[in-house]
């Protein structure tokens, strides 16, 4: 609150736009005006404006005795309603030799316009007027540039000791500016770092990203900036831990432990049977798709949450359950084609180290590769409201001890402890006769299959092409060679077909 010397001051200052004086004690409609305009703060000058009761327009005092009630009347103004968003303001009562003051001191709005009963009110100089227009984009404009993303505010209790800078140096700062330009740069360390928007020059500390990406021990200053992995034996939490872990520090740490994490932990190969000649390696979880969503769970987290980032591996699924729901920009009924980021330079940051690429391509790629490994699509659950959770199921193909995709249906094992493999009369004879000379043409099946069939129809070429054409899909059949001189390869043993009823 301002002290007894600086009102005589303000009492005779030329200052009018941060002061209006008045002998009135009434008109409570002036005074709200008054209020409204100096928080609306128009000069952008970010000095506190003052109403001031008990004083002529030349800065006499005009004898008021200021009461108890008199003060509890005008300090109701900044709660009572009309003034919204709620303005910041201290009342006091001084007392001198010719009169009292009482003195409503008034903070400039991290949010304007700020409006009185519906209405923007405004201080030009000496005048309060009603804003126009074009000065209500301006507050507008204004109230934008002050909201600023969690990453970017100051982290007030952090010191620049509490920075790796040295790492900030190699990681960001020369990938990001190039080196010649960062060993040519003379400025402190502290003007470099505020430059890429990673150090607050005025409260003399680092901001949130600063700690969040390179700082010793980011923890101290955001609890929840850890990621809890739980491995279950079963299918949900209430199951028989398996193995679990807490990956900790900056994200120039985090990360690749994170990475380290999914290759030598989660991410499971194993060979199955694709033919009688030939294995496949397939994987429980595609390496990148599950990256991505851990990467973008990092990035898109409400850092301000004591909640970790949980990651948990059931027994036939993943989750991943982040703190902070869709943010901006971005519903559940334009995700995931809308993308908004809760924290911009930590964003940025992670581009530039090379974790993500910030073309909001990420969900799509996702569910490409999944789909390509034999997985369903991750299933998004975006209607939590302080959360964000995705599931993804493991890959059939891994599960599958019998090899057969795109279709081949499996149907266990037989007493020779071979793989069974469905397929219908007519693709059996197919396979059978092929394996007895490996150059006969469709046509040549077609005229050898009422031989064969259990139903003494005949069955034309195109039916053949297309039944070839299945089975070749399947990676059962392969042709070597060309049309003329080729032959088939048979790649599945035939005693592993059983018929399709």
């Amino acid at each position: 609150m301002i002290t007894k010397d600086e009102i005589q001051e303000l009492l005779h200052s030329t200052e009018t736009y941060r002061v209006e004086r008045t002998t009135s004690t009434g008109d409570m409609d002036k005074f709200q005006e008054a209020i409204c305009a100096f928080a609306n703060d128009l000069p952008n000058s970010r000095k506190n404006g003052y109403l001031i009761l008990g004083a002529y327009d030349n800065g006499e005092l005009s004898g008021l005795k200021v009461t108890d009630d008199l003060l509890k009347k005008i300090a109701a103004i900044r709660s009572n309603g009309n003034i919204l968003p709620i303005p910041v303001m201290n009342v006091d009562r001084f007392q001198f030799p010719e009169g009292d003051l009482l003195v409503a001191e008034v903070s400039p709005s991290d949010l304007p316009p700020v409006r009185y009963r519906g209405r923007t009110f405004i201080r030009i100089g000496p005048r309060r007027d009603i804003a126009t227009e074009a000065e209500e984009r301006i507050l507008a404009e204004r109230r934008m540039s002050f909201m600023a993303t969690f990453d970017t505010m100051p982290c007030l209790a952090a010191k620049l000791s509490d920075v790796n800078t040295e790492l900030l140096r190699t990681k960001y700062l020369i990938p990001l500016l190039g080196n010649d330009l960062v060993e040519s740069d003379t400025r402190p360390i502290e003007e470099q770092m505020a430059a890429v928007g990673m150090y607050d020059t005025e409260h003399n500390c680092p901001t949130y990203a600063a700690v969040v990406l390179f700082g010793y021990k980011p923890r101290r200053f955001m609890p929840g900036l850890y990621v809890q992995y739980v491995c279950f034996k079963g299918e949900d939490v209430t199951s028989e831990v398996e193995n679990e872990m807490q990956l900790e520090g900056n994200y120039c740490e985090l990360l690749p432990r994170l990475e380290s994490l999914l290759e030598l932990s989660v991410i499971k190969k194993k060979p199955v049977f694709v033919s009688i000649l030939r294995e496949e390696m397939v994987s429980n979880y595609p390496y990148q798709a599950i990256r991505e969503l851990l990467l973008n769970a990092c990035m898109h987290r409400d850092m301000q949450s004591n909640t970790p980032l949980r990651f948990y591996e059931f027994a036939s699924h993943l989750e991943i359950l982040n703190a902070g729901g869709l943010y901006g920009n971005a519903r559940p009924e334009n995700f995931p084609s809308v993308n908004d980021y809760r924290n911009p330079l930590v964003a940025s940051a992670m581009k530039t180290l090379g974790y993500v690429n910030m073309f909001n391509r990420g969900v799509g790629q996702v569910q490409t590769d999944l789909k390509e490994n034999g997985n369903q699509p991750a299933e998004f659950n975006v209607n939590l409201i302080t959360a964000f959770k995705v599931d993804v199921k493991v890959s059939q193909s891994y599960t599958n001890e019998n090899g057969g995709k795109n279709g081949g249906k499996v149907g266990g094992e037989n007493e020779g402890n071979v793989p069974v493999i469905e397929l219908t009369e007519r693709q059996r004879v197919i396979l059978e006769l092929i394996s007895i000379d490996s150059t006969l043409s469709a046509k040549a099946l077609s005229e050898k299959m009422s031989e064969k069939m259990s139903k003494k129809n005949s069955v034309n070429e195109r039916t053949i092409e297309r039944d070839i054409a299945k089975l070749k899909k399947l990676d059962y059949l392969r042709r070597i060679g060309g049309r003329k001189d080729g032959h088939w390869e048979v790649n599945i043993p035939l005693n592993s077909v059983v018929e399709i009823v």
